[in-house]
């Protein structure tokens, strides 16, 4: 009985030695997570209600730890995506394929938006049952602002190419029209003095227009 006991030890120990590895990682990877200030990153359970709060969740969507920790993670998204069923969709897919990824408007806790990048991934317990989700959001407004002044600086120089090339027709076209006006307008017979000042008026507008 005492033999089977000192043998018994040294798994007992391992095991001790294990749970005091991965509780020392948990440590470190939250030390980890609280230091990164450019991302929120949090956790949801199966249900989407919030159950951790990183500074970074704090600094992009306003919330402290204590005012957002035990709602549901909806309330960050916009009243058309709640009605859109937009948080429900993001879970069942990441339950479904284990992450989901996309864009789209949040909203702080001031009630302002901000174009938000996310990623939600599916936790599992060593047993393989869902557990929750790590949620991890970065607000992308600016980048989003800056595409959207580069897109319409494009579309103003692709306007302005046109325009240029339209206006480059139109004076070649009136080229044309004045040099035979010019021409209709010598070679009128003396006699046809109304046809001549109307041809000299179509000649003057002609001019101007160019």
């Amino acid at each position: 009985m005492g033999q089977e006991s000192d043998e018994s030890a040294p798994s007992i120990d391992r095991a001790a030695g294990d749970v005091a590895d991965l509780e020392d990682s948990g440590r470190q990877l939250a030390r980890l997570i609280d230091g990164i200030r450019d991302c929120a990153i949090y956790m949801i359970d199966r249900s989407g209600t919030v159950v951790s709060w990183n500074p970074g969740a704090e600094r992009i969507k306003g919330y402290t730890a204590e005012e957002v920790i035990g709602r549901h993670f909806s309330n960050f998204y916009t009243p058309e995506d709640r009605n859109a069923k937009a948080p429900e969709v993001a879970i069942s897919t990441a339950e479904r394929t284990g992450k989901f990824e996309g864009e789209g408007w949040r909203v702080r806790k001031d009630g302002s938006r901000f174009w938000a990048s996310v990623l939600l991934d599916a936790l599992h317990s060593p047993e393989g049952e869902l557990i929750g989700f790590v949620k991890i959001t970065r607000d992308m407004t600016e980048p989003r602002l800056m595409q959207e002044r580069l897109n319409q600086s494009q579309k103003m120089e692709a306007i302005g190419q046109l325009t240029g090339g339209v206006a480059h027709d139109f004076n070649n076209l009136l080229t044309v029209i004045l040099g035979n006006l010019d021409s209709l307008s010598q070679e009128l017979p003396a006699e046809k003095d109304r046809w001549r000042r109307r041809v000299d008026h179509a000649l003057r507008a002609a001019e101007r227009a160019a």
